[in-house]
């Protein structure tokens, strides 16, 4: 009987997975070491692909531990912190270092080379900075953006992805880009509650006014939420006894 959930949460130095029941106990858990690359002041950098290995690991070694069928899995989710993952139209890693190695396609949340942008966002005083305390962080995703646009051109007009690191490991389990609710709303400064979740008078007046382009709430893959996902729950599934009992890390 499929009465058990996954529970995966992505921090700064592991990934982690617990077995829980339906009552909430946690039956077993296990974490397994992510890399980050540090190669210049204010700069933190992820590889996705390694954490995604990193999860599958977790979920893998949680679930013999708790020695439970795969089989009795009935759902998995995903938690992480605000960092940012690049990946180009056709899904392939993009990177985010300034030197080009092409491994770090990710922005870890504690990385603070977005300063400027930050404090440019905050300095416009934009009606949709009162729902994140009326300042930008650098840690946030828009700042990220900013910074990848400005600084690193060539990468920013071959991306086909711009992920929350929590959606990425949702879209790598499914192959579903749909993103989370909540995710865009604490992290990319998406009001979900206004019929016009984004704000784009304060993306082409504010955040992006040298560089704006209508274009890009049309993209292909920008970050949408879907209100019904069951083919998405089903492929969650799916991918949940995949990591917990098929995978293999390369």
């Amino acid at each position: 009987m499929r009465d058990l959930v996954v529970a995966v949460d992505i921090g700064t130095g592991s990934a982690r997975a617990g077995i829980f029941n339906g009552q909430g106990m946690l039956l077993a858990r296990a974490d397994y070491p992510i890399a980050m690359n540090r190669p210049e002041e204010n700069h933190a950098e992820h590889d996705s692909e390694n954490i995604w290995s990193a999860a599958c690991i977790a979920v893998k070694t949680a679930r013999a531990k708790a020695g439970v069928e795969a089989s009795s899995i009935a759902a998995i989710g995903f938690d992480a912190t605000c960092s940012l993952v690049l990946r180009d139209a056709d899904g392939a890693p993009l990177s985010v270092n300034r030197n080009g190695d092409p491994r770090w396609d990710t922005i870890v949340w504690l990385d603070h080379r977005a300063l400027d942008q930050a404090d440019f966002c905050t300095a416009t005083k934009h009606p949709v900075l009162d729902h994140s305390g009326r300042v930008m962080s650098p840690e946030m995703e828009m700042p990220k953006l900013m910074w990848l646009k400005q600084n690193m051109p060539e990468q920013w007009a071959k991306a086909g992805y711009f992920f929350d690191l929590a959606d990425f490991m949702s879209w790598r389990a499914t192959g579903n880009a749909a993103r989370s609710r909540c995710t865009l709303t604490a992290k990319w400064n998406y009001l979900s509650h206004k019929t016009q979740a984004w704000q784009r008078d304060f993306w082409k007046q504010s955040v992006f006014p040298i560089f704006w382009s209508a274009a890009i709430f049309r993209m292909k893959h920008w970050p949408s939420v879907r209100r019904r996902g069951g083919s998405r729950r089903k492929r969650l599934l799916s991918s949940a006894l995949t990591m917990g009992a098929r995978w293999q890390p390369a």
